[in-house]
């Protein structure tokens, strides 16, 4: 495993993890998070529709691919604060023996993750790496020790990537982790577009207060992450349009958050 840090938890600086997690309707939060996270709800309202709508994409993404694909390893980057049904609460759920290694760097995050993202199963492994998602060559070092890399992965970037500001950034870390997996593995990846002016506004005021900036970015910029990888049905959509539980309900307000699952042939 590589060098571990154990940095302060800042409760003056919000941090997207705990502001999420607030969105979501979590309690693993300190003041200045709600403080920004209320203020960002009044620009854009819709921001808690899409938290608990990136969770839900998460729950039927892991799902189909525990059931559906028969994928045994997931590799969840970025993962955030652990709240309901965690990625490996749902694979083991599906298929007992299911291994499932975190990836985050967030002091808090971590902390959680000693305490919270355990075994459901005795079958099973769950673990984390403290590792930045901006260094995927340290993540696969880690990952090898975990994970068996000659049999397939589901590979998971899930809203992380607009931290990144550099879209050609954001592709090289997504196509270095899939260059080391093995073919039969799977992406599952979304972000938030720069289609709505006030979500663009948000992000604009969010990177005043100190938090690490997110960059919206276009579409078609989001969806070149899978290029070079065949993607699952319905493709390269809005995350409340892919599989939906319920199709045939009236559609919700657009969140304007794509992404997709795509196997690595």
């Amino acid at each position: 495993m590589s060098e571990k840090h154990n940095p302060e938890i800042r409760t003056d600086i919000p941090a997207s993890a705990r502001i999420w997690n607030y969105w979501m309707g979590g309690t693993d939060n300190f003041e200045i998070d709600r403080v920004i996270g209320d203020q960002s709800a009044q620009i854009y309202p819709d921001i808690r529709t899409m938290a608990v709508q990136s969770r839900q994409f998460l729950i039927r993404a892991v799902s189909w691919a525990a059931r559906e694909a028969g994928i045994r390893q997931f590799l969840d980057i970025g993962t955030g604060l652990p709240t309901m049904q965690n990625t490996h609460q749902v694979a083991q759920s599906i298929a007992p023996e299911s291994k499932v290694v975190y990836v985050d760097h967030d002091p808090l995050v971590l902390t959680h993750a000693r305490a919270m993202l355990t075994n459901t199963t005795s079958e099973g492994v769950t673990t984390y790496i403290d590792a930045d998602f901006r260094k995927p060559e340290i993540i696969i070092a880690d990952a090898q020790n975990i994970l068996n890399f000659e049999v397939p992965i589901s590979v998971m970037f899930m809203g992380v990537l607009g931290h990144i500001e550099s879209h050609d950034e954001m592709h090289r870390i997504v196509r270095t982790v899939m260059a080391a997996v093995p073919a039969g593995s799977y992406l599952t990846l979304w972000d938030t577009s720069d289609e709505n002016k006030e979500f663009v506004h948000l992000c604009d005021e969010y990177a005043k207060t100190g938090a690490l900036p997110y960059n919206p970015r276009p579409t078609e910029q989001i969806k070149a992450a899978f290029d070079g990888l065949e993607m699952v049905e319905p493709g390269f959509v809005e995350i409340t349009e892919w599989r939906p539980d319920k199709p045939d309900t009236e559609a919700g307000p657009s969140v304007y958050a794509y992404g997709a699952v795509a196997r690595k042939p």
